[in-house]
């Protein structure tokens, strides 16, 4: 992940105008999000020495635990989370990545949140917290020193279902990667409309991330598709372009 202790705090920016993604559909302020109260969403992933999760799978993990967080009736109308995540949504869409293990994950696990499992990887999401307002248990938790990768090349991602596709030239730890997914993810989610929505939960979430080739890149980034800008708080630069989210709702032509 990180290089340092700093947490992967990641934050979209204002899209560009090509980018139908611009606002979300569920902000309830008309101020703008650099002057609202600033959340975060936390995600931890559960990482053992000996037996870490594959980074592909683990970014798949956290996309769809963003989603689970953002359909769960707890976010909703007048559910235990809904105020939490309205305030999230009124300001920049921030989210940090940390890790546990052992008694650290079990601590995190006991928490208001939900697990989300894939493959092999663990992700727990907890519903938002004001940016310097984290529960003990979770403020402790680090995002340096184990990494992850792919022991094999990952499957060919299913492009008949929704896919997150990464930018090939930039280089970004497990961290900020995950983080990334899941405002692709979240994105996608706004330009839903609520049938569509609906079809995509009750399916599970099903995903594909893949890093795109370079040719392809370029087209994704200009057809028409949600596209994520990184405020560049961590480790690149602003207004980086990082995911393009590829919903089969949401292709034109």
């Amino acid at each position: 992940m990180s290089s340092d202790d700093t947490p992967v705090d990641t934050s979209v920016s204002p899209a560009a105008p090509h980018s139908p993604a611009s606002d979300s559909p569920f902000r309830t302020e008309p101020t703008s999000r650099d002057e609202a109260p600033q959340y975060v969403l936390p995600l931890v992933v559960h990482i053992e020495k000996t037996a870490p999760p594959a980074r592909t799978d683990a970014l798949r993990t956290a996309a769809r635990a963003v989603l689970v967080m953002l359909s769960d009736e707890r976010s909703e109308s007048e559910g235990a989370w809904a105020r939490a995540m309205r305030d999230w949504q009124d300001a920049r869409i921030r989210k940090v990545v940390r890790r546990a293990r052992g008694a650290e994950w079990r601590k995190a696990s006991a928490l208001p949140g939900i697990t989300v499992t894939g493959e092999g990887a663990e992700v727990r999401v907890f519903p938002p917290v004001p940016l310097d307002g984290w529960p003990k248990e979770l403020a402790k938790l680090q995002v340096s020193g184990t990494d992850l990768d792919d022991p094999e090349p990952p499957a060919a991602p299913d492009l008949s279902g929704p896919v997150l596709w990464l930018n090939p030239e930039l280089d970004m730890s497990a961290g900020k990667a995950m983080a990334q997914a899941g405002h692709g993810a979240q994105l996608a989610w706004w330009e839903l409309s609520e049938t569509e929505r609906k079809a995509w939960r009750e399916a599970g979430f099903p995903l594909s991330v893949a890093t795109a080739e370079a040719g392809r890149w370029q087209e994704l980034t200009v057809g028409g598709l949600p596209v994520v800008r990184d405020a560049g708080f961590t480790e690149i630069a602003p207004g980086s372009c990082t995911v393009v989210a590829d919903h089969p709702a949401l292709r034109r032509g």
